[in-house]
């Protein structure tokens, strides 16, 4: 499918297909950030709050867990016992202002089926660590406002994800933003999301105990107010089986639309938030669309196969979010289970990538990144007669980008090392030739000058960038680059003023749009 400007589809189609990858990230049923969208939409109708705020509302909804993979490494490693997605569902339906609760579910339930030594330390890291909730609402709010501004969204959606964890009482952060100083916008995103959740977790009358509760507290009163006056039509418009019509038809006008370009963008975002779920991982799909892009040109591909094929790219490892980072950071073997985990990322790819129709042409090539000439790849084991060109290059371009990069078992290969175990695949029958040839050539091929930094950056500003990213502490960026910890603190906070952001998760993201991970 080639876009035109006649052609052009609605920007809520193909953001909306691609945020069921968030419930995956999330632990959540399939459609949780549809439904939550809904119900935003009829809040803001039933509180009068007019077309615009009522738009905001619906963007910020959906966009707001576009950040949720940025804080993945810690609440793998740090809080989670190797589950980041389950520490995200314990803690998506916490009030800390109900503290024997929110101190139950973290104690019974953070880290289920991990060893018991690794859940109690991660249990009691975080009810000890004061600055765990500040330090995953920056990580979010920096991806998620980095993201929006990647999609072209307007200012005021910005300024409204970069409050989604703020509360009413202003107890929330990173800001402890209070009352009306908070977004309208991210203020009915608050109620809709919790009366989501209490809806799938309690049912509809625990749902409206839920927000009266919360009200005036976590919750904007009137707004919660709003919710209850009209709940039994909400509980209608979100029940029955799949909302996805529902969903597109609840976008207030003007419906955005989004033409080729824009649809690129809605790809590149998605792949820098697939990517966020390891410190492994930081921009790999870039690199491999990168990668395809300039082998499939090579190779003498059709433009618009080429169009779709650097998508394909840049969302073929979406269903990645589906898998504990735990798995993904594991330096050893992995087991059955955890390998059978590992296979099944590639199903959800393509089921994510296809709910939008216009999806699908990349859709089909994205699943069969992991396939195999011979085969042997994975998850549908198809053979070199089933693969078209396009995916053959996909896959050399994935093996390749991933030797180039480190992994838990590894460091980087070099181009040299890596060109050996291309050809090594290519001997045993599962790279197909031409495609790792085109993909080789396109890895070597000359580079134009690089332009200055972005933000005034250095060389050295840079460098310890790309190793904050890649999740490296000061002590252990400082022996790689052979300064101290105190010179290496004092670099993070020029670079964090410089390039405005304030975590991990959003130095990860600015190096991946700025391509300063080479």
């Amino acid at each position: 499918m080639a876009y035109a400007p006649e052609r052009a589809v609605p920007l809520a189609e193909l953001v909306g297909g691609l945020a069921l990858a968030c419930d995956l990230a999330n632990g959540m049923p399939p459609e949780k950030v549809l439904r939550t969208a809904i119900i935003a939409t009829r809040i803001a109708a039933a509180a009068r709050l007019g077309p615009d705020a009522t738009r905001d509302a619906y963007w910020v909804t959906i966009l707001r867990f576009l950040g949720c993979t940025a804080f993945s490494h810690e609440e793998a490693h740090v809080y989670g016992a190797g589950d980041d997605t389950g520490t995200r569902r314990v803690m998506a339906f916490a009030d800390f202002a109900q503290p024997a609760r929110t101190l139950r579910q973290i104690a019974t339930k953070i880290g289920r089926g991990g060893a018991v030594l690794d859940r109690a330390r991660a249990v009691a890291t975080l009810l000890t660590d004061r600055a765990a909730v500040e330090k995953h609402a920056r990580a979010q709010c920096d991806s998620s406002v980095a993201m929006a501004r990647i999609l072209g969204l307007s200012r005021p959606i910005q300024e409204a994800i970069a409050q989604v964890c703020e509360r009413f009482d202003g107890q929330g952060k990173p800001q402890g933003a209070r009352g009306d100083a908070i977004a309208l916008a991210a203020r009915v995103l608050h109620v809709a999301d919790v009366a989501e959740l209490a809806h799938h977790r309690m049912g509809e009358e625990g749902a409206l105990a839920e927000i009266a509760r919360r009200a005036g507290g976590h919750l904007d009163p009137a707004l919660a107010r709003a919710f209850l006056d009209d709940a039994p039509a909400i509980f209608d418009a979100i029940g029955g089986g799949s909302v996805w019509e529902r969903f597109l038809s609840a976008e207030p006008a003007p419906i955005a639309f989004a033409d080729a370009d824009r649809a690129d963008d809605v790809a590149f975002a998605f792949a820098c938030f697939a990517d966020l779920k390891s410190v492994y991982t930081v921009g790999h799909s870039v690199r491999v669309a990168a990668l395809a892009t300039e082998a499939a040109r090579a190779s003498g591909l059709p433009t618009d196969a080429v169009r779709d094929l650097r998508r394909a790219a840049l969302l073929h490892d979406l269903g990645r979010v589906s898998v504990p980072t735990g798995i993904w950071d594991k330096p050893g073997a992995l087991g059955f289970a955890e390998w059978e985990r590992v296979r099944l990322h590639a199903y959800y790819t393509e089921r994510i990538v296809l709910r939008a129709p216009a999806w699908a042409p990349a859709a089909r090539i994205a699943a069969a990144a992991h396939e195999r000439v011979d085969g042997t790849g994975y998850p549908s084991a198809k053979g070199s007669g089933s693969l078209p060109q396009a995916a053959k290059i996909l896959a050399a371009a994935d093996v390749l980008a991933a030797l180039l990069e480190p992994r838990p078992h590894r460091p980087a290969r070099g181009l040299g090392d890596a060109a050996r175990v291309l050809d090594e695949e290519i001997a045993a029958g599962r790279l197909d030739r031409s495609a790792a040839h085109a993909v080789l050539i396109a890895a070597g091929a000359p580079r134009p000058p690089r332009p200055p930094h972005p933000c005034g950056l250095s060389d050295r500003e840079v460098e310890v960038l790309r190793l904050v990213a890649r999740g490296k502490t000061n002590k252990e960026i400082g022996q790689l680059l052979e300064i101290s910890a105190r010179t290496v603190q004092n670099h993070v906070a020029h670079i964090y003023d410089k390039i405005g952001v304030y975590s991990r998760a959003g130095a990860a993201l600015f190096v991946t749009e700025h391509a300063l991970l080479e």
